[in-house]
């Protein structure tokens, strides 16, 4: 194997990096890849620019901790339900009133919780629920953001929201589907999110870098040591500083750090030993979680024929996904806002992390164009060799 050719065209990757930050799209990145080729495991990591450029100036290392955003729906919430389904103690197709009682109001009664994974429930993709309790502070003058009560509001609200089109006739990407299946977890198993994902999750795979930042009342405030590790995000408008050590989504903050869509915190080793563990379920090299069950959720659904999501994960959508132009069709993945993504090609067993911390020092909506651009540069070096 050529490694010198894989080293050069590996520095390919850096270069658009360095070229992201010198543009001003982020201010450093963290990269983890990995492939088996010729019975030998490629491996590349690099860590470039800026973990916190205010209030003080700290660089990407590889223990950087990450908001992972979004990436906690695939890596927290949706193995949560996973291990659920397997036991029996949940029915993917189920209602999810079995569940949670109250998401039978308005017309919601056909909702299964298949539904909410592929995001065909039909639910509101996202509701401004933070902007809710801080008028409701405004006006009564009661702290609420972070308290149970906010926790409560948020999840009671999305509960008995109304649909916006009939369940599996539409995919449409949203947080309100994860809210709720946080909320089933939660219900099912008798503690909270964090609390289940940490013991059955995060401990059993040694991910001993990947957490949730509880805000509620009686949490612990989050080390300073701990928190110099972890890269800053938004110089938020309505909390009136930058976010170093907390959860970067509005609404996963006022829901006290911890909820079904967002407020995971992680490495690139820790995602990547994730990411790894998937594959050698997939490939009936382990164990530790059921291996049909996990096969099942990587599927695509057809919810409705058109859609490309699996049971919590994305697949890649023909000439216009992330992943890039060489990730097999038969790969799975998750984007996160603050500028995470992870993709997995079960077929060649080929793992990208791509972790950026690009919401700092302003959170910016346009299209992130880095992701598909690191991914088929690292393909097209792992296989030049």
């Amino acid at each position: 194997m050529k490694w010198s050719v894989i080293r050069r065209k590996l520095e390919k990757v850096d270069r658009a990096i360095d070229k992201a930050i010198a543009s001003a799209d982020i201010p450093g990145a963290v990269v983890g890849a990995r492939m088996p080729r010729d019975g030998e495991m490629l491996e590349y990591f690099s860590e470039r620019g800026l973990a916190v450029v205010r209030p003080e100036r700290i660089p990407m290392s590889r223990t950087t901790v990450f908001d992972l955003a979004s990436l906690t729906k695939p890596i927290a919430t949706t193995t949560a339900i996973l291990l659920l389904v397997d036991e029996g103690s949940v029915g993917l197709d189920d209602p999810v009133a079995k569940y949670l009682p109250n998401f039978a109001e308005r017309d919601k009664d056909a909702v299964t919780v298949r539904h909410l994974l592929t995001h065909s429930a039909g639910l509101k993709p996202w509701r401004a629920y933070h902007e809710l309790l801080l008028e409701k502070e405004r006006k009564t003058g009661e702290a609420l953001i972070g308290t149970l009560d906010a926790r409560e509001f948020v999840i009671d609200r999305t509960v008995r929201s109304a649909l916006v089109h009939e369940p599996g006739a539409a995919a449409v990407y949203g947080d309100l589907d994860f809210i709720v299946l946080g909320a089933i977890v939660e219900a099912v198993a008798h503690q909270r999110l964090d609390d289940f994902c940490s013991e059955r999750i995060f401990t059993p795979l040694g991910m001993d870098h990947t957490f949730f930042v509880p805000l509620l009342p009686g949490s612990s405030p989050l080390p300073e040591p701990s928190k110099r590790k972890i890269a800053a995000t938004e110089n938020c408008p309505w909390r009136n500083r930058i976010l170093w050590g907390e959860v970067h989504d509005p609404n996963a903050s006022v829901m006290g750090g911890v909820a079904g869509h967002a407020g995971l915190f992680s490495t690139v080793d820790d995602v990547m030993k994730f990411a790894q563990t998937v594959l050698d379920v997939w490939h009936g090299r382990s164990d530790v979680w059921p291996t049909e069950t996990l096969r099942s959720f990587l599927t695509r659904q057809n919810l409705p024929e058109s859609s490309d999501w699996a049971l919590g994960w994305d697949t890649p959508t023909a000439g216009a996904s992330t992943s890039g132009t060489h990730f097999s069709a038969e790969s799975v993945g998750h984007l996160g806002f603050t500028g995470t993504s992870l993709w997995i090609d079960l077929a060649n067993e080929t793992i990208v992390v791509l972790l950026t911390n690009r919401v700092h020092l302003v959170a910016k909506k346009s299209h992130f164009a880095l992701r598909p651009i690191v991914h088929d540069l690292i393909l097209e070096a792992f296989e030049a060799g």
